[in-house]
């Protein structure tokens, strides 16, 4: 049960988020250059003595664990939604009026949970930009775009957000999170929507002539090429489907884990579909994309040392009240021992926003049980609490999702003033919280 686990073992975990957290805001340069290396000080500090004091041997059977049922399976999926919607080129240009952006967030926010929140931030969010080019107010544009289509959106299946990817490893199944969050997401996404649509329109009213001549003319329409990669995405999904459903029993073990046929078909065919992406896919188009392969390779040295950190962690949370987590247990169950849904919420919530939301899902989904048969049935509402506060609570702040720096990123170099790490925060607060407050008294007390 893993009881004799003091939360001293959860420091390199604690100390990997606040790398990536604080980092690259205190020490831009040096995190730029060394990130990688940061990622391997916090795994080592982890292993290293943990291998000391419980064996070699334990230490690399739990890291082989991590390593072959949760990191390979996810850092395949993200490359693959990465590579083959890089390979998708929106062209033309629309007038960026507040009807024209609200549907472009619309299409946006129900592109996240087929391509993924990086897949869509990254296929839409140049037009989006280059539509609004020539405004004199376009900074809300892109707050909300983090909001709706690098957050919110991905929440109906596990390609959506990398913590429902998780979940879907763990044994939660593909369109769980379809049944069970598609009424508070509709919810969210109306709000906002029409909260953009109501801002925009005062904002556009208040524009008076342009800024500037507009430096990209509008088009009649917009066009999509590189229509090679669309069948690739389908490939994607249809072997996502397929290790859900095939349960051939068939499994190998490795270091003493078992590794299921079904799942390493799935990862062979994503990862295949991926290389043939980049094959098929015109370097130009990749180009005009803006397309660099740098943030792929960011997320998979930073998420070895996050899997590799939260071992202890995970084994902390299964020992439940008889661990050294009881008072975490304490504060998300009642004297009956029964979970509080809004305290999962709002704890899973608040630290996606301050830490990264797929790490801060397994800590949760692990503090409720981790068994997923019975979260799903038995516990259907803490499930759905903590799966809606990991990805709609990633939108809190710019480290809460990886597309959301993405974002910022693009956003800067295309010459919009954004806001600040805490000015970001004064627009999330001042717009998500009291939605997730409604969001919680309907769903979630």
């Amino acid at each position: 049960m893993h009881s004799d686990l003091s939360l001293i073992w959860g420091l390199p975990f604690v100390g990997m988020l606040l790398s990536i957290a604080l980092l690259p805001l205190l020490a831009s340069h040096f995190w730029h250059h060394h990130y990688g290396k940061v990622a391997g000080f916090w795994a080592l500090a982890f292993l290293i003595p943990y291998a000391a004091i419980h064996g070699f041997g334990t230490a690399g059977h739990d890291l082989v664990h991590a390593a072959l049922l949760e990191y390979l399976p996810f850092i395949i999926l993200l490359f693959a939604l990465f590579t083959i919607s890089g390979g998708l080129l929106v062209t033309g240009n629309l007038h960026g009026s507040p009807g024209t952006n609200t549907v472009l967030l619309g299409v946006g926010t129900l592109l996240a949970s087929v391509i993924g929140t990086t897949g869509a931030s990254m296929v839409l969010i140049r037009p989006l930009i280059r539509a609004n080019d020539n405004r004199r107010y376009n900074v809300h544009t892109v707050i909300f775009f983090i909001f709706l289509v690098s957050n919110i959106g991905g929440s109906l299946t596990p390609l959506g957000d990398p913590p429902l990817f998780l979940g879907f490893l763990q044994g939660v199944d593909f369109f769980w999170t379809t049944e069970h969050l598609a009424a508070e997401t509709l919810l969210l996404v109306a709000i906002l929507l029409a909260l953009f649509f109501a801002l925009d329109s005062i904002f556009f009213a208040k524009e008076g002539k342009p800024k500037k001549k507009d430096p990209t003319p509008d088009t009649p329409r917009l066009g999509l090429i590189g229509l090679a990669n669309i069948p690739l995405l389908i490939g994607v999904i249809m072997a996502i489907l397929m290790s859900g459903l095939w349960k051939p029993g068939i499994s190998f073990n490795v270091f003493g884990t078992p590794v299921e046929l079904q799942n390493l078909v799935r990862d062979a065919i994503i990862l295949v579909l991926a290389l043939v992406s980049v094959r098929v896919t015109p370097k130009d188009i990749r180009a005009r994309n803006g397309f660099d392969w740098e943030p792929i390779r960011e997320v998979a040295k930073l998420f070895a040392g996050i899997f590799t950190t939260i071992i202890p962690v995970i084994l902390i949370l299964r020992a439940g009240s008889d661990g050294a987590a009881a008072p975490l247990v304490a504060l998300v169950t009642d004297a009956s021992g029964a979970p509080i849904d809004e305290a999962y919420f709002w704890m899973t919530g608040i630290l996606s926003g301050v830490l990264d939301n797929a790490p801060t899902y397994l800590v949760f989904f692990n503090l409720a049980g981790g068994v997923a048969a019975e979260l799903m049935s038995n516990y259907t509402s803490t499930l759905a609490a903590i799966s809606g506060g990991a990805v709609f609570m990633g939108a809190l702040t710019y480290i809460g999702n990886a597309p959301n720096f993405m974002v910022l990123a693009i956003a800067k170099n295309q010459g919009i003033k954004m806001p600040s790490f805490f000015g970001y925060i004064l627009w999330s607060g001042a717009i998500l919280i009291p939605s997730f407050l409604l969001l919680t008294w309907v769903f979630f007390r």
